[in-house]
């Protein structure tokens, strides 16, 4: 029995093409890789279980405080039709945090399109079967995989909200990567006329992986995620942090056409320099920008109060422009995690590579970043 998504999908003009064998695959061929990745896709979303699923949960939750930014922006997107929130990706936290802020004002958080690696075990069930989350084949080059889920994904929007993540996966350096254009062309191919691109920006005064992804810096391998997680708990002890979500005006589609890669890729580009203005600029990341390997405490402060001056030129979400007030919050956070050390009135750097995580998450801001101190 075919839901009514697979249906739409199966009718589709560029799905029949393939179906009928357009690609080089006979048509048999082509309807088994087609029939078989459209299981592959099909999700559910049980949201009364979604909403219970935060008692478990709440060890972790309960170290993250959420803040959010924007939220009325949501509410008249989604008075207007369907939304397509796209997001920056920080950490795997990002699938609890952002959706739970939609909920925390009432909102009903979309369906999310995670990678794929993130379906075994467990925690795919819940996935597939709970949360709603879409499962994504990253950097693959079949074109019945690539029509198929765009298709289903072009469909998935006329009847549902839906959370992608514009970098792909995880930034393992802190920067903001450059875009990636599969989802934005897919929303592309749906009814556009009752659906709306809402960006957003994430940011945390701790990353909870802030070593494991500065340690590899590249993504070389896609790892089980049972040992990230496992990864993620041992870095868990004595963590806390703020979560800012911070949504920005609509973006439109007018004058965009699916056809070109051009139109499809400068509507990435506006997407994501309009997250890269949203994400939170905190003390944590200021600190880390402005420190030099030793230096104290004074002159972090008049480094910190020009990165603010800097930043504020350029349009950042800053937390604070208070130089001290920065210097007092980071240097704590850091200190915390033993990312720096404070000794006889001097601040020295304990972990460069993960102070310079953290200072990568605002050269995007700068209008010319300065080499590395640190």
């Amino acid at each position: 029995m075919f839901d009514d998504i697979t249906r739409a999908v199966l009718s589709r003009e560029e799905v029949t093409r393939y179906l009928q064998g357009s690609r080089g695959e006979s048509g048999a061929e082509a309807r088994e890789r087609v029939f078989a990745y459209l299981e592959e896709l099909r999700t559910t979303q049980r949201y009364p279980i979604y909403r219970a699923l935060k008692h478990p949960l709440y060890p972790i939750l309960r170290k993250i405080e959420r803040r959010s930014e924007n939220v009325e922006i949501v509410r008249r997107a989604i008075d207007a039709g369907h939304v397509l929130y796209i997001s920056n990706h920080k950490s795997h936290i990002d699938y609890l945090v952002e959706p739970l802020v939609l909920d925390d004002h009432g909102i009903r958080p979309p369906i999310i399109a995670a990678g794929i690696n993130l379906f075994g075990g467990p925690l795919g069930l819940i996935h597939r079967h709970v949360t709603g989350a879409l499962p994504i084949r990253r950097n693959t080059k079949d074109p019945g995989y690539l029509i198929t889920l765009k298709a289903y994904v072009a469909e998935l929007l006329s009847r549902h909200d839906l959370l992608f993540y514009i970098e792909g996966g995880r930034s393992y350096s802190g920067e903001l990567k450059p875009p990636k254009t599969g989802l934005i062309h897919a929303a592309l191919q749906a009814d556009r006329r009752e659906l709306t691109i809402v960006p957003c920006g994430i940011a945390y005064d701790l990353v909870l992986e802030d070593r494991v992804l500065a340690r590899q810096r590249t993504k070389r391998t896609q790892r089980p995620f049972a040992r990230e997680l496992a990864e993620m708990v041992r870095h868990a002890v004595g963590y806390r942090s703020r979560a800012f979500v911070t949504f920005g005006e609509p973006i439109d589609f007018d004058g965009c056409d699916p056809h070109s890669r051009r139109d499809v890729l400068e509507l990435a580009h506006r997407t994501r320099d309009a997250i890269g203005r949203l994400v939170k600029v905190l003390p944590t990341s200021l600190v880390a920008t402005a420190m030099k390997p030793s230096m104290s405490r004074r002159d972090l402060e008049t480094r910190v109060a020009e990165l603010i001056d800097a930043l504020g030129t350029s349009g950042a979400n800053l937390d604070t422009t208070e130089a001290i007030d920065a210097v007092d919050s980071g240097v704590r956070a850091f200190a915390s995690r033993g990312i720096i050390v404070v000794e006889r009135g001097r601040v020295r750097v304990r972990e460069r590579n993960v102070l310079r995580f953290y200072a990568r998450t605002v050269e995007h801001l700068l209008h010319a970043p300065g080499s590395r101190t640190h």
